[in-house]
């Protein structure tokens, strides 16, 4: 970790706690409300948030929009439908262990889009074996072992979701897009895309009593203020910084960190297993996020007629 990687690393780590504390906020607000019109709304007030904030309306370039209406469709609309459809189906823990192997996918997705097979390294795969194991062990108490296959190949699809959305933002990001330019414009498509799913959802929008609840207030303005407009941002820019796949590392600390916050503030019991896998979590996304050494494809060494090599340490470092 270099002194001009650690704002990504800092970026990724606050994007993913604030993330794995999010469930409280969404548990409570399921109750009252649908969960496309929670995604509605907390969109809603993120763009709003995000406008006032300064964040620059974007005239794209010919040929740029569909990577802006790509990044609402995947990492807005259908990963967050596809996942809380699957928890509606499959067990909680079935959700959370595959959501976790989010940087695989988006390591598999990489390496024909960057030609680099070091994005697969040992120390990647070795990490995600250890991170997996720990991440199993956290969520070996949930008592609701309902298996659905359904609902599991959802979650994967959520995943793949999220993996085309990393590797899209890491895209617009090398066109000179900011950060806060392409999460509110990614945004708006998801705002367009989730609008069908809200109409056909069944909303009270004539009961507004519901909006004037403060607790309902307070933490739909934290998935949109804090969760959405800027977490987003953060994450945004720590593929920025990291690229999509060490970005995406960081989603294996996301169950160690809701099962911490859990005990902190919830009460909830804390043993030598949910112990043990936390540190199982950490220690392998820091072995996943080890840097690799540089190799080229195909035995091509620098100084040949491919650039020099040149497309290939881009490659590398992009990854």
């Amino acid at each position: 970790m270099s002194a001009n990687t650690l704002p990504g690393h800092l970026a990724a780590l606050f994007t993913t706690a604030v993330w794995g504390i999010t469930y409280v906020s969404t548990k409570y607000l399921v109750a009252s409300f649908a969960p496309a019109e929670i995604l509605l709304v907390r969109l809603i007030i993120a763009v709003i948030l995000l406008s006032l904030a300064g964040a620059p309306a974007v005239t794209s370039r010919p040929g740029e929009e569909k990577y802006f209406a790509l990044a609402g469709l995947t990492g807005i609309c259908l990963y967050f439908m596809l996942e809380n459809t699957a928890l509606t189906i499959t067990s909680a823990s079935h959700v959370g262990i595959i959501v976790s192997a989010a940087p695989l996918f988006t390591a598999l997705l990489a390496l024909p889009v960057y030609h680099d097979r070091q994005v697969l390294s040992r120390g990647f795969i070795s990490g995600f074996v250890i991170s997996m194991t720990g991440i199993v062990m956290l969520s070996a108490g949930d008592s609701d072992l309902t298996v659905s296959p359904i609902g599991d190949l959802m979650t994967v699809a959520a995943c793949i979701s999220w993996a085309v959305y990393s590797l899209t933002i890491k895209k617009l990001s090398s066109l000179g897009y900011g950060s806060l330019a392409i999460t509110r414009r990614a945004f708006l498509w998801g705002i367009l895309f989730i609008a069908p799913f809200a109409a056909m959802a069944d909303i009270s929008w004539q009961d507004l009593s519901r909006y004037a609840d403060p607790r309902a207030l307070l933490n739909l303005a934290f998935l949109g203020a804090v969760a959405s407009a800027l977490c987003f941002a953060s994450w945004n820019y720590a593929v920025k910084i990291l690229g999509p796949v060490k970005t995406c590392v960081y989603i294996y600390a996301g169950p160690a960190i809701t099962v911490l916050f859990a005990w902190l503030f919830l009460g909830e019991e804390l043993n030598a297993r949910g112990i043990i896998g936390g540190l199982l979590t950490v220690c392998g996304l820091f072995l996943s996020s080890l840097p690799r050494k540089p190799r080229f494809l195909a035995g091509k060494e620098p100084g040949t007629a491919r650039g020099n090599g040149e497309e290939h340490k881009d490659a590398a470092s992009e990854a």
